[in-house]
C-alpha cells in the first residue's frame, strides 16, 4: 500500500506493523517543527488506518533522539511576536499546547506504540517516549529530562507522565537535578521494559514483539488501551465501570468468536482489521 509522507519521518509496513523513524541523523533527530507536526499526523494517520495494527517508533543514526531543536526554540520569540502582550503570551500558550498535541496523539493512538530506544534520549524526547505503551532500549541508550538545565519547566508531557511510570520521588529526582539515566537504571526504576544489548538486537525483539501483538484481536487491543488510558486517570470504581461498559458494547464481536474455535481447535485464530 501507499503510505503518505512527512518531513523527517520515515515510514514502512510490514504486515500489520506501522515503523515509524525519527529521520534527522545529523542533528541526532532533535525535534524541529516538521518533524513534531510530521509526528502528530503520523500518529493520526496510523490511528485512522485498518491495517496497522501495532506502531514502532525508533530514530535513526545514533540516538533516538535529542529532544527539541535548540534553532526551534530561539525562534520561538519571532513566532509568537506581537504589539500586544497579552496576545503574544496567548500565541505562546497555544504553541505549547500544539506541541502537547503531538505527545498526546501517541498515547491517544488506539494502536499499542512500542518505543524502541538507543543513544540519547533526552528533553523532548521524553516527552515522546512516556506517552508510549512500551519501550525497549538498548545497552548504550540513556535518558535525561534536559529541560531544568535550559531554565524552563518541562511542559509536554514528561512532568504529567513520568511520575506514573518510576514513582513520584524518582521522576522529581529525574526532572529537578536534570542528571543522565543509564539504561539500566532507567528498567530497573520502570522507565523501559527491558533492556536489549545492541541496537540491532533492540530492533529485533521491539518487532518481534509488534508481531506478537498484531496477531492478537484488534478490537480486543484497541479495547485494553482505551480502558488502561482510562482506569490511570479516574478512580477504581470508575475504571471498572467504563470496562463494564465498554464491554457490553463489544466483547460480542466475531473477534471473540474466532479466538474461542482456535483455543478448541489448537490454531491460530485470524481476526479482521
Amino acid at each position: 500500500m501507499t503510505h503518505p509522507t512527512f518531513p523527517h519521518l520515515n515510514l514502512s509496513q510490514e504486515g500489520h506493523v506501522l515503523h515509524l523513524e525519527l529521520n534527522r541523523p545529523d542533528k541526532s533527530n532533535a525535534l524541529n517543527d516538521p518533524l513534531w507536526q510530521s509526528l502528530r499526523q503520523a500518529f493520526e494517520w496510523a490511528d485512522g488506518e485498518p491495517s496497522v495494527r501495532v506502531v514502532v517508533l525508533s530514530g535513526a543514526g545514533k540516538n533516538f533522539c535529542a529532544g527539541i531543536d535548540l534553532a526551534m526554540l530561539m525562534q520561538l520569540s519571532q513566532l509568537i511576536a506581537d504589539d500586544c502582550e497579552g496576545r503574544k503570551r496567548e500565541k505562546l500558550r497555544r504553541k505549547i499546547l500544539e506541541l502537547q498535541a503531538v505527545a498526546n496523539a501517541i498515547e491517544q493512538c488506539r494502536k499499542p506504540v512500542i518505543a524502541a530506544l538507543h543513544g540519547a534520549c533526552v528533553g523532548g524526547a521524553i516527552d515522546l517516549i512516556v506517552a508510549a505503551d512500551i519501550r525497549y532500549a538498548s545497552a548504550d541508550a540513556y535518558f535525561a529530562v534536559k529541560e531544568i538545565d535550559m531554565a524552563m519547566a518541562a511542559d509536554v508531557g514528561t512532568l504529567q507522565r513520568l511520575p506514573r511510570l518510576v514513582g513520584e520521588g524518582i521522576a522529581r529526582e529525574w526532572c529537578l537535578t536534570g542528571r543522565r539515566v543509564a539504561a539500566a537504571e532507567a528498567e530497573w526504576r520502570g522507565l523501559v521494559n527491558q533492556v536489549l544489548p545492541d541496537q540491532t538486537q533492540l530492533l529485533e525483539h521491539a518487532f518481534s514483539q509488534a508481531r506478537a501483538l498484531a496477531a492478537k484481536s484488534p478490537l480486543a487491543m484497541r479495547g485494553t488501551k482505551q480502558v488502561l488510558n482510562y482506569s490511570r486517570d479516574h478512580s477504581i470504581a470508575e475504571g471498572l465501570e467504563y470496562v463494564a461498559t465498554w464491554n457490553a458494547s463489544m466483547l460480542l464481536s466475531n473477534d471473540i468468536q474466532s479466538a474461542v474455535m482456535a483455543a478448541m481447535q489448537n490454531t491460530q485464530p485470524d481476526f479482521a482489521d
